[in-house]
């Protein structure tokens, strides 16, 4: 048993000697194998100028064409209409704070008292949708714009949230 435990070490060893690569210089540096392949590449005359022409004679300038499928016309009537149903609207989307939402009115009162004094240049109204109370301070046509006061707000009501709102376009 012992010998035949050898004898597989043994061809094992074989096995990954004769794996191995083997690397035979005959020089002390290795040397890198190029190839010219310049005859391969086109090679062009250079074009000389002719002293006796004048190089701007043949230029000639484009002459303007009238383009053929033009649509001024409809898109002038298209914008046109977008600019009056965009100036019919008297709401768009946008955003307001929410400081408080519940059931208690009394609790919605002291909420926007607090809010009152704390921060009087944001100017805070209480809405009423059956069953609910809500206090919502500024009005803002995006997300970025809040940013500012909404951090104000958050150090006095920690639960103020940002909600989507419509808000009526100045005329």
């Amino acid at each position: 048993m012992k010998r035949m435990f050898e004898l597989s070490h043994y061809l094992v060893y074989m096995i990954m000697m004769g794996c191995a690569s083997s690397q035979v210089s005959t020089s002390a540096t290795p040397t890198r194998y190029t190839e010219d392949l310049t005859y391969l590449r086109p090679s062009f005359e250079e074009a000389k100028p002719n002293p006796e022409t004048d190089p701007n004679e043949n230029v000639t300038k484009p002459v303007y064409q009238e383009p053929r499928y033009a649509v001024n016309e409809q898109l002038h009537e298209v914008l046109d209409s977008i600019d009056r149903i965009n100036l019919s609207k008297k709401l768009v989307d946008g955003f307001t704070i929410q400081i408080y939402a519940g059931q208690k009115r009394e609790d919605a009162l002291n909420t926007k008292r607090t809010m009152d004094l704390a921060l009087p240049e944001l100017k805070a109204e209480m809405t009423y949708v059956q069953p609910t109370f809500r206090i919502k301070a500024g009005k803002y046509y995006t997300q970025l714009d809040a940013q500012k006061d909404y951090v104000a707000v958050k150090r006095h009501f920690p639960n103020a949230i940002l909600v989507p709102d419509k808000i009526a376009v100045p005329h």
